[in-house]
């Protein structure tokens, strides 16, 4: 079973780009730069060239290309971020597009990914609390700009929330059903209807990380404190809860929500968004292989107790 991105280009050519083309598009923005120190592919869509100590050269890959991801799109939010507010995100130094590449000049976020951090488990639960406080802090910037940039697609209000939501989990879970293995006791349609029928009929948007999992947040390997958060690549506009989601556990998640609610309370509809959202993805792994049967009903029966 498979339920994968697709990728309009497959075909089109990936090269990694020679040291003196990565110099010139970096030193088009910082005379400076030295040289290329290492190559990054870990992130899959893009490929980005470390330079020096301390910045970046992040390209999109042709055949990784999505829809839903944009360089320009990336730098237009940094930029806006800078503008706003102090936050341990990259600071853009510059973007273009030379000799056929699209590229994202930036400060690079020092540390570890947290997935490949050996934390023990209080200073890794400090360390999402903290990201969740982040993204709180994201999520409260003027808005303004972003939404009428035509950059970043989204939600406009609570109703197309809604559509969005249960149209996610209806083509997800008749995915999953589809397949003969998938146990007919575990009532996929209630469970979605019973989520969705919490969500509020009005609802506020916000530009969303998207993904602000453990491969994008980083901590100090030394004091085990978040350093910062990468790759807004796949920003969209929703609700904010949305954003409170490590697609690694319920529990990281909760984590993050905490952080997040330390700032101040929030609407009461907002653990219900956050609660459908998670199903959502929670179901959308599954369909991809990446969840067990066993694991999807104890995650559905601790997040939506009956």
């Amino acid at each position: 079973m498979a339920y994968t991105d697709t990728y309009p280009q497959p075909e089109a050519p990936d090269p990694v780009l020679s040291e003196d083309l990565v110099l010139k598009l970096a030193r088009a923005h910082v005379p400076s730069v030295g040289r290329v120190t290492a190559i990054d592919e870990s992130g899959g869509e893009a490929r980005v060239y470390m330079c020096d100590q301390d910045l970046v050269v992040k390209t999109q890959r042709p055949p990784r290309l999505r829809p839903r991801t944009s360089l320009e799109k990336e730098a237009f939010i940094l930029a806006h971020i800078a503008e706003q507010v102090s936050l341990p995100v990259p600071r853009v130094l510059g973007y273009g597009r030379e000799e056929g590449v699209e590229y994202l000049v930036m400060t690079r976020i020092p540390g570890e990914p947290l997935a490949e951090a050996s934390l023990a488990q209080p200073a890794k639960t400090a360390a999402l609390e903290m990201l969740g406080a982040t993204l709180r802090r994201i999520h409260q910037i003027d808005q303004t700009a972003l939404e009428s940039s035509g950059l970043i697609p989204g939600d406009s209000g609570g109703l197309e929330l809604h559509q969005r939501l249960a149209a996610g989990l209806e083509s997800t879970i008749a995915f999953l059903c589809a397949d003969p293995g998938w146990p007919r006791g575990l009532d996929l349609p209630a469970v979605a209807s019973r989520a969705l029928s919490k969500l509020p009929v009005e609802a506020a948007t916000v530009t969303l990380h998207s993904n602000p999992g453990p491969e994008h947040c980083f901590v100090d390997p030394e004091t085990s404190t978040l350093s910062g958060l990468i790759d807004f690549g796949d920003a969209y506009r929703s609700h904010p809860a949305l954003d409170l989601n490590s697609r690694v556990s319920l529990a990281d998640s909760s984590h993050m929500l905490s952080g997040y609610r330390s700032l101040g309370p929030l609407h009461q509809d907002f653990d219900a968004v956050w609660r459908a959202g998670l199903l959502l993805t929670e179901l959308k792994l599954a369909a991809r292989g990446a969840r067990e049967v066993g694991e999807v009903a104890r995650f559905i029966s601790e997040l939506l107790p009956a």
